[in-house]
């Protein structure tokens, strides 16, 4: 399998090299050449546990492991989780599910896709005798779960980038209180998107990118979205054959890597009837889904800081496909985004997708509502996604991450402040960050200075 990168101006590459890139060369994002189907093959898959199922999923696109390593990967991944099950599907009412995928070493779902690219980073340090330095930012639960992925892996230095003040209090802490000496949290000023807008402009310089062997960690790496199609395909087959034909997948999402996902697998042949795109009061993916019309506005800080973002770096991949895979078209859109602030798109897909959006004002009532009406207590990312459920449809709402990550906000909206030991133990560890500002140059220097 080769992967190619959406704005077709870099060499295609095989599995191993696309993840150690993370970003294509031409700023693009990489695909695979062509989507395995798997229309033929549910029945069996509904008979395998999770890591199977992520093993069997894998298997056709990381084609340059070997099989038994790749085995060991994905089994060494979800070691951590604390549910046999690694992503229940709880029932909360008639047609009504959440997906929890909040069980792993950081409680966000992004520990689904970045346990295992530690692990593939690791394999690749040992087997090409490399060092790799990891550059991600994060408006709240990537930058945790990749340090988590990483912790101590030797050869292996992780930098993440987050704004000031704009992540939760324990958010913050499981980025700056591990202790581990090769984790750099290093906190901006400014936004996500201004993180984000940095982090590019360092991948844009290939010198500096392979003289530091950089590799990204953000959902522009590949390995992200594949492994995230796994938990909507095991949710999937965990329904009934009469429920899987009319779900609707609700994806609480701001930079639209966790639904692309979803909507990735439909390609494969996955017979999933829908998406709703929760987005908060930062609602640009909402407005286009509404429009068709993608066009960047400010980020307003909110309740839900992980979706707190304006330009979401995953939607160049779907822009690539309602282009028709031609870059030259896919490029016009990315240059008309960064001329405009926006692209209006004509006769595109929408038919799969619904949108939703949600304020500062209504999050605290969804979540006593929820309490109330089903005796279950949803964080503030997961409380958008119960914003509007579609009448008449099997809902699967995927629950993003633990509300002990929000103890603020639950304890405001219901009186009840969960908890984790997890994070209880942070409470009392030292905070170590590094202030910069969101200056390319700047972040340079400090990468240069650390690097291994």
């Amino acid at each position: 399998m080769r992967y190619l990168s959406t704005r077709g101006e870099a060499p295609s590459l095989g599995f191993s090299d696309a993840v150690a890139t993370g970003l294509a060369p031409d700023g693009g994002l990489y695909l695979p050449t062509s989507l395995p189907d798997f229309s033929n093959d549910l029945v069996r898959l509904a008979r395998l546990n999770y890591p199977q199922l992520c093993l069997e999923f894998l298997s056709g696109f990381a084609t340059d492991i070997p099989p038994a390593t790749l085995r060991a990967i994905v089994e060494k991944s979800y070691t951590k989780f604390d549910q046999p099950e690694i992503a229940p599907l709880k029932k909360l009412g008639p047609d009504l599910y959440v997906l929890e995928l909040f069980h792993g070493p950081t409680l966000a779902f992004k520990d689904f896709a970045l346990q295992l690219l530690g692990n593939l980073y690791e394999h690749q340090c040992l087997t090409r005798g490399e060092t790799i330095n990891v550059l991600g930012a994060t408006s709240g639960d990537t930058g945790a779960a990749a340090i988590h992925g990483l912790l101590g892996k030797p050869g292996t230095a992780i930098f993440i980038l987050y704004p000031d003040g704009r992540v939760s209090p324990l958010q913050e802490r499981q980025m700056t209180c591990t202790g581990a000496s090769n984790v750099y949290a290093l906190a901006l000023d400014g936004t996500f998107d201004d993180a984000q807008a940095a982090l590019k402009v360092i991948f844009s310089n290939g010198a500096f990118r392979r003289g530091h062997r950089l590799s990204a960690v953000n959902s522009i790496n590949l390995a992200r979205i594949l492994a995230q199609c796994v938990y909507y395909l095991y949710a999937w087959l965990k329904l009934s054959p009469a429920e899987r034909s009319s779900v609707e997948f609700i994806v609480p999402t701001g930079n639209f890597g966790n639904v692309f996902a979803g909507w990735l697998l439909q390609q494969m042949g996955v017979p999933i009837a829908g998406f709703k795109v929760a987005t908060n009061q930062n609602d640009i993916l909402c407005r286009f889904f509404e429009t068709g019309e993608y066009r960047v506005g400010s980020v307003l800080p909110s309740l839900a800081p992980s979706m707190d973002i304006q330009v979401a770096s995953n939607f160049e991949r779907f822009l690539y496909y309602q282009a028709g895979r031609d870059p030259q078209r896919l490029r016009a859109m990315m240059e008309e985004i960064k001329n405009t602030g926006g692209v209006r798109l004509e006769n595109w897909e929408r038919g799969r997708f619904t949108a939703s959006r949600c304020t500062d004002a209504e999050i605290p009532g969804i979540i006593q509502r929820v309490h109330r009406e089903h005796g279950y207590i949803v964080d503030p990312h997961t409380a958008c996604g119960f914003k509007a459920l579609t009448p008449g449809r099997v809902s699967v709402v995927l629950a993003t991450a633990s509300p002990a990550k929000f103890p603020e906000t639950i304890r405001a909206a219901i009186g009840v402040e969960p908890t984790a030991p997890a994070l209880d133990a942070l409470k009392h560890r030292p905070v170590i960050k590094h202030r910069l500002r969101a200056d390319p140059a700047e972040i340079m220097r400090f990468i240069a200075q650390h690097a291994v």
